[in-house]
């Protein structure tokens, strides 16, 4: 599981363009800077992403998230989180969350600094692309939107925008 931050802002990557012709990207202007955080889990077992939007990456939305994975999706059974070492995934009040579940929830500690590990960094880099690389949405509620669409389209395993996490193994 992991969390992911979008901004307003387009992140710029590499594309192909005509030659003679430069693709023009516009931006935003200055002191309109506004973002979104979502955060996530991969399963396994169904190549799915469960997610939810959040106001502020913090760790009252950590628990948030980890409640609704526990009781909601995932009521019954065994889990194993992986997970980065960001500071609110270790505070007290996660820990705490965490230990009341410590029956059924097995925690991967990931090494800092390699998030090359954790599977769902790729799945945000394949959604950026998606959603919002070289892309100016005229509005926050735009780029939720085209964030939510291609999200949803993840779980759908006929989708041609679904990352297959197997083959990237």
């Amino acid at each position: 599981m992991d969390e992911i931050s979008l901004e307003l802002e387009p992140p710029l990557r590499a594309c192909w363009m005509k030659r003679g012709q430069q693709k023009c990207v516009p931006a935003i202007h200055p002191g309109t800077k506004q973002h979104c955080h979502f955060f996530g889990s991969y399963c396994w077992n169904d190549d799915t992403i469960d997610w939810q939007l959040a106001d502020w990456k913090n760790s009252q939305t950590f628990i948030k998230f980890i409640e609704y994975l526990l009781t909601e999706k995932y009521p019954t059974g065994r889990i194993i989180l992986v997970m980065d070492n960001v500071a609110y995934h270790k505070s007290a009040a996660a820990l705490a969350a965490l230990s009341l579940f410590e029956h059924r929830v097995s925690v991967i500690w990931l090494p800092p600094y390699c998030p090359e590990l954790n599977l769902i960094e790729r799945y945000w880099r394949h959604l950026k692309d998606l959603a919002c690389a070289n892309k100016l949405h005229n509005s926050i509620q735009d780029l939720l939107l085209s964030t939510q669409f291609f999200l949803a389209l993840q779980n759908d395993p006929t989708s041609k925008f679904h990352l297959n996490f197997s083959k990237l193994l």
